[in-house]
């Protein structure tokens, strides 16, 4: 049945079941503890008055003199004293067993033995007649009365009497309820003050878990790039399970990262291998009636007819189908002749009729010092294709940052624009033929571009936002 319990509950039931265990293990000593310094307190005071009444009334046992020992076990003694023990019932005995005094008369007559009084009375005279020096309690021979026995001594020791008190328990019973009262209070104000306290902090404590676990459920819901856990600070042990739970998650967003990246490029190959068989389908008989279109022109001469016209308006549209299916045709042709700056500032120069056209502010950074072993032809492309795109995604007066920057490893082609942005589905099927896309034209561009860097062993990326479009590419450089 526990282990059907939340930890949101059961921590904190738990601290606080241990608060109210421990405050009832500490009542129970603090009642005993009180239990026995009352019973103590009794009978210390209780003999020490014995003994001061058999100290008085030797006098009157020597010389016989009953109404000065009736006189001296009736006198009222110390207030305070007889406050806190109450009125016990007196009797003095000589050795014989018989009763010389007592301040209950009609109970205890004078004269009369004490075993006769009673049962309890047989068992007390019994006890007091033996000859002895110390005082003796009695607790056992009545369960409401506490019974003292204090011997009355001469000079030389001899036993001339003994003094007995009897005390009733029920003073004791009352103070001992009021020890428990008292406990029982100062308990009750505890457990109200430390069991809210510990039901917080098992709260606290089990948050941390509580939260793990919602992530974990999200883990197995949804994907780890929306699942977010903040692991508490510290070195225990559910700080470093968030931690390694944090670390499975980010292990988790790389795998999907790479999955999303893998399965993007798939997609775009079967593609590219797609319109490739339908481009060289085309291009075949496209290319026989272009030819025949050009023989029949050189053989009909130079005069002016409709079918000459209608050839020519037909091999217009014939040469514009040639070369979207070019287009579709894009492969990589590795030049010997290196990248070098020039053929980068090219690129700048092809571009500025279209910025200035604009009025756009273009940022221009060429890194480029020497030359590169990768193909020239391919990475101004690249290039090309990138700003033209970025030049058309601006408004007037817009701005475009172009920065071509070369590592030991590496080349890295970057392009910025402040335009719109792309939603998220144009990013994800940005680099696809023939997108959907607020661009003009055929919307090869950005597939070219990938086809390309993709032969060079590279990689193309795109992050947009509102404001800020930017494309990376980064095409690894041969040893």
């Amino acid at each position: 049945m526990l282990s059907n319990i939340s930890y949101r509950y059961k921590i904190p039931a738990s601290l606080s079941l241990v608060i109210v265990v421990t405050a009832l293990a500490v009542a129970g000593p603090l009642i005993s503890g009180a239990n026995e310094t009352t019973k103590r307190d009794l009978v210390d005071h209780a003999l020490s008055l014995g003994k001061t009444l058999a100290g008085a009334v030797q006098p009157a046992l020597l010389h016989d003199d009953m109404w000065q020992a009736y006189e001296i076990i009736t006198t009222p003694y110390d207030r305070a004293l007889q406050q806190r023990l109450g009125q016990p019932t007196i009797v003095v005995v000589d050795a014989q067993g018989a009763i010389y005094v007592a301040s209950d008369p009609k109970r205890f007559p004078a004269t009369r033995q004490l075993a006769s009084v009673g049962p309890m009375s047989a068992k007390l005279a019994e006890i007091v007649t033996r000859p002895s020096d110390a005082p003796v309690v009695l607790e056992d021979l009545d369960p409401k009365l506490s019974i003292m026995a204090v011997p009355v001594l001469a000079t030389d020791n001899t036993q001339l009497g003994t003094v007995i008190l009897e005390y009733s328990r029920d003073l004791y019973s009352q103070r001992l309820l009021e020890t428990i009262r008292k406990v029982a209070a100062s308990t009750a104000i505890t457990l109200a003050i430390l069991v809210p306290l510990g039901w917080l902090w098992g709260k606290q404590i089990a948050s941390p878990l509580l939260r793990l676990s919602s992530a974990i459920r999200q883990v197995a819901q949804a994907p780890a790039a929306t699942v977010a856990f903040k692991a508490p600070v510290g070195k225990d042990e559910i700080a470093e399970l968030g931690a390694t739970f944090n670390s499975m998650v980010d292990g988790l967003k790389e795998r999907e990262a790479l999955k999303e990246e893998v399965l993007a490029s798939e997609r775009l190959a079967a593609i590219g291998r797609l319109t490739a068989g339908i481009a060289h389908e085309i291009n075949n008989p496209l290319g026989g009636m272009l030819n025949a279109i050009s023989t029949y022109k050189r053989q009909r001469g130079d005069a002016p007819s409709f079918v000459d016209r209608t050839m020519s308006l037909l091999e217009r549209g014939l040469t514009q189908i040639r070369g979207t299916v070019a287009a579709l045709l894009v492969e990589a042709r590795l030049e010997s002749r290196a990248l070098t700056s020039h053929d980068i500032e090219d690129v700048h120069t092809l571009l500025l009729p279209n910025v200035q056209g604009k009025h756009i502010r273009l940022d221009w950074q060429n890194s480029v010092t020497e030359p590169i072993p990768l193909p020239s032809t391919e990475v101004r492309q690249i290039l090309l294709n990138l700003l033209l795109n970025a030049v058309e995604a601006v408004d007037e007066r817009g701005r475009v940052v172009s920065a071509v920057t070369p590592s030991e490893t590496e080349l890295e082609v970057r392009v910025e624009n402040d335009g719109v942005g792309l939603n998220d589905n144009q990013l994800q099927h940005l680099f696809e033929p023939f997108a959907e896309s607020r661009r003009k034209g055929k919307g090869l561009g950005l597939w070219m571009t990938y086809q390309l860097a993709t032969q060079l062993r590279g990689r193309i990326e795109a992050q947009s936002k509102p404001g800020q479009t930017v494309f990376t590419v980064k095409l690894p450089i041969a040893a």
